[in-house]
């Protein structure tokens, strides 16, 4: 894995629609390879091939696979941040479960694509700074997001929403990477239902969670209790 900036860094950037058009059939071929063949056999020359252009062409845009999987990182990163914003412009559900699932479908909606490439992005993902910025960025929008909303609806019962926040936005996103990319499928709907219950139920529980179990197991241990020995 690539942690550095060095070999990163697109070559060139499309100023005319004849380029952008170039680019964009490097990144969907360079797609289909990686989640075709894995990136150590989804070399330069395969992804040029599958564009239709040759190997030359492609260095003009991309100095190696490196760029090209950085680049299909962002874009992936940029369309999960899209869907969520489109979502946060909605008018908001007065269900809290509501809410929560409108979290999380678009996330699941976003890792649909291609779980093989997924997968692909999510093990062999260059880290470059600027990526990992990128990354802490849209983490620390949604966190925001979601602690206001935390903040002023009623049905929640957590006592601190920035943590709460935090864990409600990681559990969607680290489930659902892991979930959509593992080798055994998952049907996406019950994923979605479960999620958002698990999630729905741990923000409205009252704080101390099992308090009340406890008090009764005490109440039967207690002397002349339902559960007291006999003398």
């Amino acid at each position: 894995m690539t942690t550095g900036r060095r070999g990163l860094q697109p070559r060139k950037q499309p100023r005319q629609a004849r380029a952008e058009l170039t680019r964009q059939r490097i990144l969907t071929a360079a797609a289909h390879v990686f989640a075709e063949y894995g990136y150590a056999a989804g070399t330069t020359n395969r992804i040029a091939e599958r564009a239709r252009i040759s190997i030359g062409s492609l260095y003009q845009y991309y100095p190696n696979k490196d760029a090209i999987l950085a680049e299909l990182l962002i874009r992936h990163l940029d369309a999960g941040g899209d869907a969520i914003r489109s979502r946060q412009d909605e008018d908001e559900p007065d269900s809290l479960e509501e809410i929560i699932r409108g979290f999380a479908r678009p996330v699941i909606a976003n890792h649909l694509d291609d779980p093989q490439l997924l997968r692909v992005m999510m093990e062999h993902g260059p880290r470059s700074p600027e990526l990992l910025e990128k990354i802490a960025r849209h983490e620390r929008d949604r966190v925001a997001y979601t602690q206001e909303l935390l903040e002023r609806h009623p049905e929640v019962r957590v006592e601190d929403t920035y943590v709460a926040a935090r864990l409600v936005v990681s559990t969607v996103e680290l489930l659902v990477h892991q979930l959509i990319a593992a080798p055994e499928s998952i049907d996406t709907e019950r994923l979605e239902n479960e999620l958002v219950a698990m999630i729905t139920r741990y923000l409205t529980a009252a704080p101390g969670g099992s308090g009340g179990v406890d008090q009764s197991r005490d109440e039967d241990r207690a002397p002349g209790g339902p559960g007291a020995r006999p003398s």
